[in-house]
């Protein structure tokens, strides 16, 4: 698609930063902030070299005024509400009538608190967390889960299209987030069995690129499988989604189960479990590493 839209985007790490190529790829007038200078600088140097027009400025405030829609996509809730509802935040900067769109992972708390403040100003809202990691967002390819009113949705939609493959708009404000968690719960509990499912493999001495070709055409393919069995199978774990924010993730998801009054044994049970690899110093490394936590048997053969 092609557009001249003026937009801003808020947050330039893994994930932002790729989205934002992709808009300004797309046509559209794009303004730019980072907290991180250094982070701005390089995405700044990387446009100009590719000849994409990036407006970058001082505040989240500054990059929102005279924006139609503007997206973020930082840490977490507490990142999210300083850019957003600070002194010099996005709320600060824009107009009656704009539509802001949030792409950080946050709590279905926070969504429905900037909701609220939006509506305060006569402001539209979208919270749009995503799902598909860096290699989504590099390759425009990611699942946006939104929440938000019918019309606001439908606003940000042709927008979106420049990074996202699969845009499904799941109810209310709140919904988004509540979807994302759901979606964490899955990939830790495949990761849980993945990772288990590896460890048997080695021990038992089978060949373990046949195994993966044996059982990824069946009922237990996954995601998961498909990216990273070969990796974890070579201890490889420096890329992809942290464990950091993984936990930061599966910490809103329960307590909104527990808000809801469920039960969520398995999540609670893989949470932990990533918690001793983040004592062990795995902090960063992609969430497949839960395999690290379990020793290697004794092969077979």
């Amino acid at each position: 698609m092609t557009g001249t839209t003026q937009l801003a985007f808020i947050g330039l790490g893994v994930m932002g930063g790729p989205m934002t190529g992709h808009l300004a790829r797309a046509g559209h007038r794009v303004a730019a902030y980072n907290r991180s200078g250094e982070r701005a600088a390089r995405w700044r140097a990387a446009w100009e070299e590719e000849g994409l027009a990036v407006a970058f400025a001082e505040t989240p405030a500054e990059a929102a005024r005279g924006a139609d829609i503007v997206f973020t996509c930082v840490g977490n809730d507490e990142d999210c509400a300083a850019v957003t509802l600070g002194e010099d935040g996005v709320l600060a900067g824009l107009s009656e009538g704009a539509l802001l769109v949030d792409h950080t992972t946050t709590s279905a708390v926070m969504a429905r608190e900037l909701g609220e403040a939006c509506a305060a100003r006569g402001i539209g809202f979208v919270d749009a967390p995503v799902s598909g990691g860096q290699a989504g967002a590099e390759n425009g390819k990611l699942a946006v889960m939104c929440g938000g009113a019918d019309k606001d949705v439908a606003r940000a939609r042709p927008i979106m299209e420049a990074y996202g493959k699969a845009i499904v708009h799941v109810g209310p404000v709140g919904a988004g987030q509540t979807a994302k968690m759901a979606n964490q719960m899955c990939i830790a509990g495949v990761l849980a069995g993945l990772s288990e499912a590896v460890r048997l493999a080695e021990a038992a001495g089978l060949d373990l690129d046949k195994t993966y070709e044996a059982i990824s055409g069946g009922a237990a393919q996954s995601w998961q499988m498909d990216n990273r069995w070969r990796t974890m199978c070579a201890d490889e774990f420096d890329f992809g989604f942290a464990i950091d924010w993984m936990r930061k993730d599966l910490g809103y998801a329960l307590d909104e189960a527990k808000r809801l009054g469920l039960s969520s044994p398995v999540t609670a049970l893989v949470d932990q479990f990533y918690a001793d690899v983040q004592a062990a110093g795995g902090n960063r490394y992609d969430t497949s590493a839960l395999i690290t936590r379990l020793p290697k048997g004794e092969s077979t053969r």
